[in-house]
C-alpha cells in the first residue's frame, strides 16, 4: 500500500470520508505514535494507552463519513484521545466504588446476618427459659415485662399482692439472668 506523505490534512480527511483506506492508514501512521505517548503519558500503563489509541483509531474509521471537524485533524484526535481516557478513568472510578461497596456488604453485610441471627438464637433461648418458669411466674413475669403492667396491676388483675408480684419477677429473673448471661458471655458483641 502507498503512503500519502505529502497529502494535507483536509485532502486526507476528504478521502477518508470518502472510504480511502490508504488516507485512514496515512493518518494511521502520522498521528499513532505521538498519541501512544500522550496516552502512556496521561495512563502511564502500555497496555492501556495501546487500547485507547486502537478505539480512537476504530472510531474513526467507523464514524469517517459524518466526521465535521471544527479544528484540525490532530487537534481532533488528541481530544479524542483525551475524552476516551477520561472515560475510562470515570469507569474505573465506578468499579472501584462498586468493588469497595461488595467488600463492605461482605464485611458488614456478614456481619449483619451473622447479628441477627445470633439475636434471633438469643429470643429463642429467651422464650424457652421463660416458657420453663413455673406456670404462676412465668404469668406474672410475661404481665410485667411484655405487658407492662405495674405490679399493682398484676396483683388486681391474678388476685395476689404487689409483693408476690414482685417478688415473682425477681425470682423469675434471677433464674433467667445467669442462662442468658451465659450465651452472652459465648457471643459478647450482642
Amino acid at each position: 500500500m502507498k503512503i500519502l506523505p505529502f497529502t494535507d490534512e483536509k485532502e486526507l480527511l476528504l478521502r477518508l470520508r470518502n472510504g480511502d483506506q490508504m488516507a485512514y492508514t496515512e493518518i494511521f501512521e502520522r498521528y499513532s505514535e505521538i498519541l501512544l505517548r500522550h496516552s502512556y503519558r496521561l495512563l502511564a500503563d502500555k497496555e492501556e494507552a495501546h487500547d485507547v489509541i486502537q478505539d480512537i483509531f476504530l472510531i474513526l474509521w467507523d464514524k469517517r463519513d459524518t466526521i465535521a471537524l471544527r479544528t484540525s485533524l490532530s487537534s481532533y484526535l488528541y481530544t479524542a484521545v483525551r475524552n476516551r481516557i477520561f472515560d475510562l478513568l470515570s469507569h474505573k472510578k465506578i468499579v472501584v466504588r462498586y468493588a469497595d461497596s461488595i467488600s463492605r456488604f461482605m464485611v458488614e453485610g456478614y456481619s449483619i446476618t451473622e447479628d441477627t441471627v445470633m439475636e434471633r438464637e438469643l429470643a429463642a433461648l429467651i422464650e424457652k427459659e421463660i416458657d420453663a418458669l413455673p406456670e404462676k411466674m412465668r404469668v406474672v413475669f410475661l404481665l410485667n415485662k411484655r405487658e407492662g403492667l405495674s405490679y399493682m396491676e398484676i396483683s388486681e388483675h391474678l388476685g395476689i399482692t404487689d409483693q408476690t408480684a414482685k417478688q415473682q419477677v425477681y425470682k423469675a429473673l434471677k433464674i433467667l439472668k445467669p442462662k442468658i448471661d451465659s450465651f452472652l458471655t459465648l457471643f459478647p458483641f450482642l
